[in-house]
């Protein structure tokens, strides 16, 4: 598969759509999730257009995990969860439904259920405040 430099994720990464940025520098982009599993769920991506994790180069990859590192312990700071999961889809048949390589961060405590993945839009007053809790923690 080509990379579709039209994907949702491309068209945050040009600004044509809006994100609550949690971290940017020139490689990565940290933003909610649209549709979180929890309260707290982010996304790390790679600004490199990069359909997969096979697709990304080593010094992308090296990268975009040292800063999947520092925004999930920021996201369990904010969130004062005991435990964060990383998930990467990689393909359709993982469950990849944006084909631009990215990195979920779920905050998760014992007894809360996750929601389903990419189901139920969050409103965009609440991921507006966790993305604000989150950049207060890192």
């Amino acid at each position: 598969m080509s990379y579709d430099d039209n994907n949702v994720f491309a068209l945050i990464l040009r600004g044509e759509l809006p994100a609550h940025t949690v971290f940017e520098d020139e490689k990565c982009l940290a933003f909610m999730d649209l549709m979180p599993q929890s309260p707290g769920h982010t996304l790390v991506i790679p600004r490199a257009p990069a359909v997969d994790l096979f697709d990304l180069s080593d010094d992308d990859l090296a990268h975009t995990m040292a800063i999947t590192q520092r925004v999930a312990r920021a996201v369990k700071t904010a969130f004062e969860a005991p435990g964060v999961m990383l998930a990467q889809l990689s393909g359709a048949e993982a469950g990849q439904t944006v084909f631009h390589v990215h990195f979920h961060i779920v905050p998760r405590w014992e007894g809360l259920q996750l929601k389903f993945h990419a189901r139920e839009p969050e409103g965009a007053s609440v991921l507006a405040e966790h993305a604000q809790r989150i950049r207060a923690a890192l």
